[in-house]
């Protein structure tokens, strides 16, 4: 690798929204979780280490000070500083583990860790890997991730074609007139404001739920959607319900929908090159089935070919100043309320002679937002999960509730069959 790494304009737009708001989480992640008994801490941070060839970004350091800021080769790199442990047996063990691993400070200029988690229950455990949000985004913590603990053949992703004869013309104008328009849907409106109506403690949990992924696709297939649609659908219901027990009104409600933009010949594991996108949640309908139908149309266009090129077009050649610009408007929550991110992880996952019996992402929960929400596809489980502030309202029953919205589908559709 070359011995400086630009960052990316999109690394460089969350730069700036940390340096706007330094007392807020800008880091994200995901946890492991293991069957067996755990390793110790030194044959873990060794096993990290054969890894590291593989991820050869983690050795690096932020030089936030340098125009643009670059990624530097971190000579003083050391796997005592980014892997840790967390014990729950002990006098002085941590009340929750896994939410001291969660709390838990990074480095500053090489914004990574891991922990491993465990003492709570006999022969399991857990590995925490979190980051700041400059260095990575979700489809590349899930090739990290896969490269560290997967086994399987990776996802397929959409990539770009390569430019043919002519070309450049109309894939110059389609991602300019994309550019206005995605500029002019990030505008505030009034009535798009979500209701704040309780102070956030800037304390976090991590709030979870699995089912088979053959539910969701089961759905999918019946109506000719994907299964993320499925998801985006059931969560819509999920928050309908919610704002009805919590008593907090949500009248319009979207989500930002990260998309993927990387090029097959881009560093895959580091850096960010999701563009995200604005997208409507049906709260007030009050059928599953419709519910579905209008998520699925808000989220078509994304999924179109000439759509998907301009995105990675406008990716690839969009200024900084336009770039950060954009994210601060669509990171606000006067645009949306809340992260809606979905990634495939791996078939299958093992460490040493332990298997992964599951697997939950750490979605970002911005400033001001309700919640973050994320889906992992790992094996035969889709596994939601929900980052919320310890002072949102009835927040533990947001796993639960998405699940009743799935059931509600399954039901609307036996119905209709």
């Amino acid at each position: 690798m070359p011995a400086d790494v630009r960052t990316h304009p999109i690394d460089r737009a969350y730069l700036r929204l940390e340096q706007a708001r330094p007392g807020a989480r800008w880091d994200t992640g995901g946890i492991a979780y293991l069957s067996g008994r755990p390793p110790s801490l030194a044959d873990f941070r060794a096993y990290v280490g054969m890894r590291l060839p593989e991820l050869p970004m983690l050795t690096y350091r932020l030089e936030r000070t340098a125009r643009p800021p670059v990624w530097r080769p971190d000579e003083a790199f050391t796997l005592e500083r980014h892997v840790h442990e967390v014990v729950t047996a002990g006098p002085e063990a941590p009340p929750s583990p896994l939410e001291t691993a969660l709390g838990a400070p990074l480095p500053r200029d090489a914004p990574w860790g891991l922990w491993l988690v465990h003492g709570e229950t006999p022969d399991e455990y857990a590995v925490c890997y979190r980051f700041e949000h400059v260095c990575q985004d979700g489809v590349a913590a899930a090739l990290a991730f896969r490269t560290l603990l997967g086994t399987g053949e990776p996802a397929l992703r959409p990539l770009p074609r390569p430019r043919g004869r002519g070309e450049n013309l109309r894939r110059t104008v389609t991602a300019l007139g994309l550019a206005v328009a995605y500029a002019f849907d990030v505008l505030p409106r009034p009535g798009r404001r979500s209701s704040t109506a309780f102070v956030p403690t800037g304390r976090r949990k991590l709030l979870r739920a699995r089912l088979p992924v053959e539910r969701l696709r089961g759905i999918g297939r019946a109506r000719g959607v994907s299964a993320n649609d499925v998801h985006l659908a059931a969560l819509a219901g999920a928050l309908g319900r919610w704002s009805e027990e919590a008593g907090i009104p949500l009248p319009h409600t979207s989500a930002l929908l990260p998309v993927d933009a990387r090029r097959h010949d881009e560093e895959q594991t580091w850096g960010n090159r999701t563009f995200a996108v604005r997208v409507r949640l049906p709260l007030t309908e009050s059928s599953p089935l419709r519910r579905l139908e209008l998520v699925a149309a808000a989220t078509s266009a994304v999924k179109r070919r000439p759509r998907r090129q301009a995105i990675h077009d406008l990716v690839r050649y969009m200024p900084a100043r336009p770039t950060a610009w954009y994210m601060r408007q669509i990171t606000s929550p006067r645009v949306t309320a809340l992260v809606a991110t979905s990634v495939p992880l791996a078939e299958d996952g093992a460490l040493g002679a332990t298997d992964v019996t599951g697997a939950a992402l750490l979605p970002l929960l911005l400033p001001g937002h309700l919640c973050g929400v994320g889906l992992a596809f790992f094996g035969d489980w889709a596994e939601v999960s929900f980052t919320v502030d310890d002072a949102l309202p009835h927040g533990g029953r947001l796993p639960g509730l998405w699940t009743d919205a799935v059931e509600e589908l399954e039901q609307d559709l036996g119905e209709v069959g």
